[in-house]
């Protein structure tokens, strides 16, 4: 990790890694209406005729409600399957990989053990159809670098390797390695829910700001589906 040792402040290296806001969309609801009664006409009274009986009048026919074998119904589509554990050809990354969410100030949870990094779950997960899924993880701990610290290394063309629950695992490619600024930090670009599928893994880098206690930037890796 790039910065200066001897100007960095002791005890403090676990903060947030990502802050953004999530969106929740709201689903149009679905109206219906129910049938109502046909009206009934009415007329004068014709004059009784003694002679012949009429047969009396056959009741309106009851319009039918259509049944559907439940059977028959579409079946919800299956959850996506969470990621539980990563390795990255070329390095010696190999992390649990837990589900974790947001925090009270909006920033991504990130987890603080050392062999372990988040899945976000409230966007894509990875073998999605489409969308981001992101996997972050913190650049060292208190004593030593974590294991995402080799993040900004990794070659053009490595293989990312995700094990899922209750799925096969799937592969991705590295198609890139970039720095991005914190201070200019496009979340919504990051956290994308449409487009391409596509797998982000994030951590800290760039230089230690002293007066911030905190990076300079995010290595950001985007990998694609093999």
């Amino acid at each position: 990790m790039e910065h200066d040792q001897s100007t960095r402040s002791a005890g403090i290296r676990r903060r947030a890694l990502l802050g953004t806001l999530v969106t929740v969309l709201a689903l149009p609801g679905l109206s219906g209406c129910a049938a109502g009664a046909s009206p009934v006409a009415t007329g004068s009274a014709a004059p009784a005729d003694t002679s012949v009986s009429s047969p009396p009048a056959a009741a309106a026919p009851v319009p039918s409600v259509p049944v559907h074998d439940a059977a028959m119904l579409p079946k919800a589509p299956k959850p996506p399957a969470p990621p539980r554990f990563l390795t990255v050809e070329g390095t010696t990354i190999a992390v649990d990989v837990v589900s974790v969410g947001v925090r009270a100030d909006h920033a991504m949870q990130i987890p603080d053990s050392f062999g372990q990094a988040g899945w976000y779950r409230f966007g894509a997960a990875p073998g999605a159809a489409h969308g981001t899924a992101v996997i972050a993880a913190h650049v060292d701990t208190l004593t030593d670098l974590a294991p995402f610290s080799q993040l900004r290394h990794l070659r053009h063309g490595a293989a990312i390797k995700v094990q899922r629950r209750g799925a096969p695992p799937v592969v991705y490619r590295v198609a890139d390695v970039a720095l991005q600024p914190k201070d200019r930090f496009d979340g919504r670009k990051l956290f994308r829910r449409d487009g391409p599928h596509q797998l982000r893994l994030i951590t800290c880098g760039g230089k230690w700001l002293d007066d911030r206690q905190d990076y300079s930037d995010n290595v950001v890796v985007t990998a694609l589906p093999e």
